[in-house]
């Protein structure tokens, strides 16, 4: 038994929840991805100290960001950097906006492997730039990375950034040390840079989180690492991110965007911060291992209940990625399927780009009894899909046999 209890329910409709606020009662979310868990004990005591000191101007927090921020990549994942190498984010997809605007130019092409978090395979065409696909190879265990596609992406004269989700938001995928050092070497060969988003880091399910920059000197020079406690310690209300680079100049200009637009973090976000990444490891640990079991269960109730939907263990998120082209339904049926007759709202897959087409995510952050519950609704939708796909199937077959033929006898 840890410290938390993840069991507990509470009721979030009420308070302008995205993920609960706008669906029907009945509808049970599981889409977007912030979990259904109260925050550690500590933060909650830290906001609640600085509450009370009633005053809230203007402050500086740099330097309370990078402190804690180093402190976490270095204490979880062995990632030294020095000092002046973090810089502040209302979150991850500013982030990526800003990356785009200081790093790249109009018309170039940004790599990113799909399916993809919807944000860093859409944002690009906002801004003048071109999305360059680098679908990922499903395979019976996951997903691979297509190397020679990738390379191919990467020597365009266009192409100017690679888009890196890792952990991978959809699939699961947690990139090998070994991949993502191949990754690096493309770019340094190519000449392009590397926009990192780690925003998933501390889900890894098996082995342990791998930061790219912290390959080597040389990767670690054309990346912007961009890390949020937000899907860890369920803050992202908070809006507080941060990048980090060792390279100067990529630096110098994230910073030149952000300020071009009056960027800041909340005050409580960054106490947020602080808070997480200081005294609440183990909180880290226990909600990872918590999801990791919800996971699991809702694997293993799929393949035993559903044989219509496939799906497997992911390797890191807590969301998990399930292909419901067996259920023969188009898009419009889909959605029809999940939030009419199953009562549970997944996230489509097709908003996640090519490769998502017949997919939905669902997100498992959240107390196993309302895992079970959109699970369960799940299988007896999908049973009564099959009774009636049946007997559909039946009936046209004795339409097509005609009537009972006379033998021509009396």
């Amino acid at each position: 038994m840890g410290r938390h209890n993840f069991d507990e329910i509470i009721e979030r409709r009420g308070t302008d929840s995205i993920k609960w606020q706008y669906l029907k009662s009945e509808v049970l979310p599981m889409w977007v991805a912030d979990s259904d868990f109260k925050c550690p004990a500590e933060l909650l005591e830290s906001l609640e100290k600085r509450l009370r000191h009633g005053i809230f101007g203007y402050a500086l927090l740099d330097d309370m960001l990078e402190e804690a921020v180093a402190h976490w990549m270095q204490s979880r994942f062995g990632w030294r950097f020095g000092d002046g190498c973090v810089a502040q984010s209302p979150g991850v997809c500013t982030a990526f906006s800003l990356a785009l605007e200081s790093l790249t130019s109009s018309g170039d092409g940004i790599a990113a492997f799909t399916p993809s978090y919807p944000p860093l395979i859409n944002l690009p065409a906002r801004q003048g730039r071109v999305a360059l696909h680098c679908p990922l190879v499903r395979q019976p265990e996951g997903y691979a990375v297509n190397f020679a596609d990738l390379e191919a992406k990467l020597a365009l004269d266009r192409c100017s950034l690679l888009v890196l989700c890792n952990p991978h938001n959809p699939t699961g995928k947690v990139f090998s040390r070994e991949e993502l050092l191949r990754m690096g070497e493309l770019c340094l060969r190519h000449n392009v840079l590397i926009f990192s988003d780690e925003i998933h880091c501390d889900y890894v399910h098996k082995g342990r989180h791998c930061p790219i920059a912290s390959l080597s000197p040389e990767i670690a020079s054309i990346t912007l690492t961009a890390v949020n406690p937000s899907k860890t310690f369920n803050i992202a209300g908070l809006y507080a991110a941060a990048v980090i680079s060792p390279n100067r100049d990529i630096l110098a200009r994230f910073r030149q965007s952000h300020a071009r637009y009056s960027l800041h973090t909340n005050v409580m976000g960054a106490l947020a911060l602080h808070t997480a990444y200081r005294q609440c490891a183990w909180y880290a640990d226990e909600v990872a291992a918590y999801t990791r079991e919800n996971l699991a269960y809702a694997v293993d109730f799929i393949n035993r209940n559903v044989p219509a939907i496939k799906t497997v263990m992911p390797e890191g998120t807590y969301l998990l990625w399930a292909d419901c082209s067996g259920l023969g339904l188009d898009q419009s049926g889909m959605v029809g399927f999940f939030l009419e007759k199953a009562r549970v709202a997944p996230s489509p897959g097709w908003d996640f780009g090519p490769g998502g087409q017949t997919f939905v995510r669902l997100n498992l952050a959240c107390p196993r009894s309302l895992a079970q519950t959109g699970l369960e609704r799940i299988a007896a939708a999908a049973q009564t899909l099959r009774t009636q796909q049946t007997a559909v199937r039946q009936a046209q077959d004795s339409a097509e046999a005609g009537p009972d033929q006379p033998n021509g006898s009396d």
